[in-house]
């Protein structure tokens, strides 16, 4: 669609993205200059609308921030009061003490928050400051210049036709151009993406890692409610199949966030991440504490989980890479988001820098910096090895010599140098044939659900006459290759059952896309075995609603 000619506006920053990342190089940007012209896009119909995290929130991004965030009334209602690690087996569970933990471990002065309604309240602030803010406009392609830099993005197209050309009722959008553009896209955005392969930006890096992470809110029992408590498990149902966890957090108003993450570097096809999800929430533990509960929210995204190692060159001619865009999770602690902050504070300060200094257009490696020297890479680098511990040596050698080397890493050193991740989460897949199968069993309806019915509780919507917007790049691959060798994956690794594969009598399987169920989360873009599946964003405003993610 480059051909068409639309309309432009000139910003002094366009920022793509309307997460913690996005929303802090705004307020940075007017904070240091209220004369700068600062535009943000969302595609979510409203900011908050495609957040989805855990979310214990370490306020270190948000005091450097807005120091006097309190004043202003951030939504930081409850802060951490215990925590607790267990390990499960299937009928039971030995609780993992606190003081062998490193101290960056420690829950002490972090908060559990919906990261949504962090974001619905950053964004009023930002606006506050002069910046403007148009959610519902999603970003389907970057702008080049001259020279190969990048100018903008163009937002807003509207009413392709179902196989994508231009019908009577299309609108083509606009061109937002910037002397910078900030992609603050969260995990594998598909404009972050495009910018590291058209500039080679992830040549030096280890594999980027994922895990993906399911989320339900509860309402529970009220004498079962301990408002700021903080519990995460490992083991069962897991196993050997997959590494990950889960993480129960008590909130306000007798609501619970019950969440399951499952990296996504698991050998087994058969696997399936959303119904070991689902098997979770019968642990006598947890069912105990939901038992004539109801939830009232489900979703799913993926995480950036390679940690140090694995971040890419944050900038090219005219663009940086804020965030998850890049991968600023710290794996052990379950956080990303005061990273993702201090991402965008960092790089708001080095394009005023530029700004000022008559600059445009050029790498800001000031942020780039920044970012690996500051408190972010100080931060990733005493935990960088133990996600590649846990997927090379399993749980156990991972609590004890990743404990080990956070350890030693505080004390500023590491028995173990800089490990590597080794292979994609894609190549990390096996054959079917190497692997039994895995017997889920059926929802009950009460604690654990189907995915169609779970869906309806993101609130997810998509016009179903626009164009698919998950293309596959071979459309013979799902039947003719990852049908026989995976047993498609897809119809199990989507959290959102958006894959199927439809035998009916007399025919050949078909493979179907359910685009209108997508909740966004990446994860068909990540694990696909042969990598033939592309997510890219639908018309903007479609995806989930998340009332308080």
């Amino acid at each position: 669609m480059s051909e068409i000619e639309r309309e432009s506006m000139e910003y002094d920053v366009v920022i793509v993205g309307a997460g913690p990342a996005g929303l802090s190089a705004a307020i940075r940007l007017k904070q240091l200059d209220a004369d700068l012209n600062v535009v943000v896009l969302e595609k979510g119909s409203e900011v908050g609308a495609h957040i989805l995290s855990g979310a214990v929130l370490d306020p270190c991004g948000l005091d450097a921030l807005i120091p006097d965030w309190k004043e202003k009334g951030a939504p930081l209602n409850v802060p951490v009061k215990d925590d607790n690690f267990y390990m499960l087996g299937e009928a039971g569970k030995i609780r993992v003490p606190n003081f062998p933990m490193p101290p960056l471990m420690n829950n002490h002065g972090n908060y559990i928050v919906s990261m949504g309604n962090v974001c619905r309240w950053m964004a009023e602030q930002a606006e506050a400051l002069g910046v403007e803010i148009f959610p519902g406009m999603a970003c389907s392609e970057l702008v080049y210049g001259e020279n190969g830099e990048v100018r903008g993005v163009v937002a807003g197209v509207f009413g392709l036709e179902p196989d994508g050309s231009i019908g009577e009722n299309t609108e083509p959008g606009m061109e937002l151009l910037g002397k910078y553009v900030f992609l603050g896209e969260g995990v594998r955005g598909s404009l972050s993406q495009e910018v590291i392969k058209t500039f080679d930006l992830a040549k030096d890096c280890e594999p980027q890692k994922y895990g993906l992470g399911m989320k339900e809110i509860w309402e529970i029992d009220p004498d079962k409610h301990r408002e700021g408590s903080v519990t995460h498990t490992m083991g069962w149902p897991l196993g050997k199949n997959a590494g990950g966890g889960s993480f129960i957090y008590h909130l306000e108003n007798n609501q619970v966030y019950v969440g399951f993450v499952v990296h996504l570097g698991y050998k087994n096809p058969h696997v399936f991440p959303y119904m070991e999800f689902q098997r979770f929430k019968h642990h006598p533990m947890v069912a105990e504490l939901l038992k004539g509960g109801k939830r009232i929210a489900y979703g799913a995204r993926a995480i950036t989980e390679g940690g140090y190692q694995s971040l890419c060159k944050m900038v090219a001619p005219g663009v940086a890479l804020l965030g998850c865009s890049v991968g600023m999770v710290n794996v052990p602690r379950i956080k990303g988001n005061h990273n993702a902050m201090l991402s965008g504070k960092a790089a708001a300060e080095a394009a005023y820098a530029a700004i000022g200094a008559g600059r445009a257009s050029d790498e800001l490696n000031d942020y780039e910096d920044e970012v690996r020297t500051g408190a972010i890479g100080k931060d990733l680098k005493k935990v960088r090895n133990v996600k590649p511990m846990w997927s090379k040596y399993g749980l156990g050698a991972s609590l004890a010599f990743g404990g080990l080397d956070m350890w030693t890493n505080t004390l500023g050193f590491s028995l173990f140098g800089t490990m590597k991740h080794g292979k994609t989460d894609a190549a990390a897949t096996e054959k079917a044939t190497e692997h039994p199968k895995i017997d889920y069993p059926r929802p009950d309806g009460k604690l654990s659900f189907d995915r169609l019915t779970n869906v309806a509780f993101s609130f997810t919507n998509h016009e179903e006459s626009q164009p698919s917007h998950l293309k596959l790049r071979d459309s013979t691959v799902p039947i003719a290759v990852n049908l026989p060798l995976y047993d498609e994956p897809a119809q199990r690794y989507c959290p959102a059952g958006v894959y199927e594969v439809v035998n009916e009598a007399g025919q050949d399987p078909r493979f179907v896309i359910n685009f209108q169920n997508c909740v966004h989360c990446k994860t068909c873009d990540i694990k696909d075995p042969t990598q033939n599946i592309n997510w890219t964003v639908p018309q903007g405003g479609d995806g989930p609603n998340y009332p308080n993610m």
